[in-house]
């Protein structure tokens, strides 16, 4: 049925590969910008470089989403130091991603961002309820930081994020907002776009279910575990950016330069 769909491609240099994270990259921030990611100068999406996987990239502090390329991102050391690029980096964002790309070598992408109904949610310090099909896809898979310790600029925190986190593709920073990562750039940006909407029907539901004094039903453990392995899936999350890189690369080609 699914025979021909597009898979993630695979390069034939170090230097190939370091460029598609890079644009994958910079199109994400693209995206967080168009759907309302954006606040202020806060929020970072990384990719680990291919070749000194302890280093990653990221977008310099300051930068407005919806005008960074893939020129502008810079080059990171999990000690805190720029090795390539001229502009600052986000102290939070070596705080946090610094420890998460350490602890989870799996990670190619990492994206933290102060989305609205990501901190809405967030406050309530709980994790998400499968309630729909979409959401299925962190069923058991994402965790809760329950122990907001300010703003991350001391990599303690990043630790302790990281660490909440373990081995699930995403987690709810209480007080804070949301984290994602993935095995691709395009991965990780997906999880935070879906696990942000994910949030938003929830607060409705609940809303909805306070008002009418009906409470939501919640799908079954074995109906979530079947969907959680059809959406919630490396390649599941990879494929479904892709038409939303389409998007935006038609409307804002000028995020590869």
């Amino acid at each position: 049925m699914y025979g021909g769909l597009p898979t993630p491609p695979v390069f034939s240099s170090v230097a190939e590969e370091r460029l598609h994270r890079k644009q994958r990259l910079a199109a994400s921030f693209r995206l967080f910008s168009k759907f309302g990611f954006d606040e202020g100068v806060v929020g970072h999406i990384t990719a680990r470089d291919p070749e000194f996987i302890d280093t990653f990239w990221v977008n310099p502090f300051g930068l407005h989403f919806s005008l960074i390329k893939s020129s502008d991102l810079i080059r990171v050391g999990h000690d805190g130091q720029v090795i390539e690029g001229g502009k600052p980096v986000n102290a939070a964002a070596f705080a946090i991603h610094s420890r998460i790309h350490a602890a989870r070598p799996d990670s190619v992408g990492a994206a933290h961002a102060h989305s609205t109904y990501g901190r809405a949610f967030a406050a309530l310090g709980r994790k998400l309820d499968p309630i729909s099909q979409d959401v299925c896809a962190f069923y058991n898979d994402h965790a809760l930081y329950d122990d907001y310790g300010g703003v991350a600029v001391e990599v303690d925190e990043g630790q302790q994020i990281a660490k909440a986190l373990g081995t699930c593709k995403a987690a709810i920073l209480q007080n804070h907002g949301l984290l994602t990562v993935g095995q691709t750039v395009d991965e990780a940006a997906w999880w935070f776009i879906t696990m942000e909407r994910s949030c938003q029907v929830q607060l409705l539901a609940e809303a909805a279910a306070a008002r009418t004094s009906q409470p939501l039903k919640m799908i079954s453990e074995k109906s979530a575990q079947q969907a959680y392995r059809v959406v919630g899936s490396a390649f599941s999350g990879w494929f479904q950016f892709q038409s939303l890189y389409a998007r935006i690369l038609k409307e804002q080609p000028d995020f590869l330069n």
